[in-house]
């Protein structure tokens, strides 16, 4: 269950910073509740705040849920990332916290493109660190929505993804991503505030994820949602095996990008 939250935010976002890059600095606010049903309980918020400046890309994700799921035993999560990426998408420094009823436990990592390896080093409490080769095509958490898009916006119905995953497992996800029919997304709560969609198009995805290193064929989750080209995701539905948690947008703040001198 210490994964839960992670796969949350997993599904909540995955993105990016290449060159031409689709996605823009937003800050969005997420209500977190357990099933689909229109009266599906409420467990929590998610927050997810990415900025950009001529340095490359902030990305923060704070979470926060407690979940019942019998009346005497119950479960507190938590969690919050602070993560940097460059521009050119070669590296992610990042260092996460994660709390469950009281216990917390920190994570600190980097991910480095060099030459023609891509290396991770992952050091996690009372361990040394763990440091790997991930595959070559694995995208950092701010190149991975960019790709998502351009596929998208070429047409490509299904394609996979490797993307670079700082909170769940702290090695790379295969991503599974299949274009649905607008009808099979699922449909706004009832008591939810309207909120502005961004403008643009938008695309219902359902996603898959699995371990990007084994050659695993047994999803560890997935995901609906709806995808807009500028990066914002709403109305996501994370199954997990063992619940299902919902993600709806409550409030969503977009942010100018800066004005950088040419290198």
């Amino acid at each position: 269950m210490r994964r839960l939250v992670g796969f949350v935010l997993a599904g909540a976002v995955l993105v990016p910073g290449l060159a031409g890059a689709q996605v823009q600095p937003h800050r969005a606010e997420y209500a977190l509740r357990l099933g689909m049903a229109a009266s599906a309980p409420r467990i929590g918020t998610a927050v997810h705040d990415l900025s950009l400046d001529c340095g490359g890309w902030h990305l923060k994700r704070d979470i926060k849920t407690e979940i019942a799921l019998t009346a005497s035993w119950k479960m507190s999560l938590a969690s919050k990332l602070d993560g940097q990426e460059p521009k050119s998408g070669n590296a992610f420094r990042y260092s996460t916290v994660q709390v469950q009823n009281g216990s917390e436990r920190e994570f600190r990592g980097r991910v480095q493109r060099q030459g023609g390896e891509l290396k991770a080093e992952i050091v996690q409490p009372g361990g040394p660190p763990n440091q790997f080769v991930l595959p070559p095509p694995t995208l950092m958490p701010v190149a991975a929505i960019d790709h998502l898009i351009e596929r998208l916006q070429a047409k490509a119905a299904n394609f996979p993804a490797l993307m670079f995953d700082a909170e769940v497992m702290g090695d790379a996800f295969l991503i599974e991503v299949t274009e649905q029919e607008r009808s099979q997304l699922r449909a706004t709560r009832p008591a939810d505030r309207p909120v502005a969609a961004p403008p643009g198009k938008s695309w219902p995805v359902f996603m898959t994820f699995t371990r990007g290193r084994q050659q695993d064929t047994r999803p560890l989750f997935s995901v609906g949602a709806l995808v807009f080209d500028n990066g914002v995701l709403d109305r996501l539905t994370v199954e997990t095996g063992l619940v299902t948690v919902t993600a709806d947008l409550q409030t969503l703040e977009m942010r100018p990008a800066p004005s950088c001198p040419r290198s």
